[in-house]
């Protein structure tokens, strides 16, 4: 049986056993794969890359021969629970080739979005990473770690996106505490399989 770090050993006690098994057929990152990431995002947190090295993604992704999906983080938003991207699917995703800002992507329409004053519009939306997408494959809501912030705000906030009506809000100032948080509430994300089995 696998040993996990805290946060996955905790998490684990709350789910159903067909994710748990899941959890157990998992890899996670090799050094390779971290220097990568690192090379990209230097200022990536600790706790995030420990994360890695425990689970290398849960989003669909190969694990050996067995694909794995679990939603194993959450949110503000207790009615969508997300999945961990794996290094691979944090390089590769289609916000990384973004230039555009959140000002250019909305432009004359700002006023239209909740935006967290701590968010500096300005920043290209591929200086984020974007480290979770939610269970409804990233369309509705997706985790970003902000290392460019304004001066309301922290480097390494966590910003929650949602789409429609889109907004931008803070959620942590730093990922460990954003991790501390879902501790704290006993991964209350986790109700969703309570719900799929009543």
């Amino acid at each position: 049986m696998r040993q996990f770090n805290r946060y996955f050993s905790e998490l684990i006690q709350y789910l159903p056993e067909e994710e748990q098994h899941q959890l157990q057929l998992t890899a996670g990152a090799t050094e390779h794969q971290i220097y990568a990431l690192l090379a990209v995002f230097p200022q990536c947190p600790q706790s995030l890359i420990s994360l890695l090295k425990d689970v290398n993604g849960t989003y669909y992704c190969k694990h050996g021969a067995h694909t794995i999906c679990v939603l194993v983080l959450g949110s503000d938003l207790y009615e969508y629970p997300y999945y961990l991207k794996s290094i691979e699917q944090i390089m590769n995703d289609d916000h990384m080739d973004a230039e555009d800002s959140i000002l250019d992507r909305y432009g004359e329409f700002m006023d239209q979005i909740e935006l967290d004053e701590r968010i500096n519009i300005h920043v290209p939306l591929r200086e984020r990473l974007c480290f979770s997408d939610c269970m409804n494959n990233g369309g509705t809501s997706c985790l970003y770690i902000d290392f460019t912030p304004n001066e309301r705000g922290t480097v390494g906030q966590i910003i929650r996106y949602v789409h429609d009506p889109d907004s931008y809000e803070v959620i942590a100032p730093s990922f460990d505490v954003y991790l501390q948080q879902l501790m704290d509430g006993a991964y209350e994300f986790t109700a969703i399989y309570e719900e799929e089995r009543d």
